[in-house]
């Protein structure tokens, strides 16, 4: 996946939310060095049943920032977590499948 600002994964992040529908407390948003396996194997997501998005965003701090971003704005998540590897930022739309 290419590498885009922060403010541009941020809207495409938001604008895919739109798409599937949902307030932002029904997403999760959180960054992960591994996006596949945080979403796919620890929270729980389902790929071709649930709503969800991966964007890289070069550097932690970046990540950091759109996740910080994101949860302001009311999605569900958790900041703090990942180590300086953690450059990806992820958001699902929350289910029955999902942890949480």
């Amino acid at each position: 996946m290419a590498i885009g600002t922060a403010t541009s994964i941020f809207q495409e992040i938001e604008n895919h939310r739109h798409k599937c529908g949902g307030s932002p407390s029904s997403w999760y948003a959180g960054i992960a060095a591994d996006p596949e396996d945080r979403l796919f194997n620890e929270h729980g997501v389902t790929k071709g049943q649930d709503a969800w998005i991966y964007r890289d965003a070069g550097t932690s701090s970046a990540s950091r920032a759109i996740e910080k971003a994101l949860l302001d704005l009311g999605y569900d998540g958790g900041g703090g977590g990942g180590d300086g590897d953690t450059r990806y930022i992820y958001a699902y739309k929350k289910s029955y499948r999902t942890n949480p």
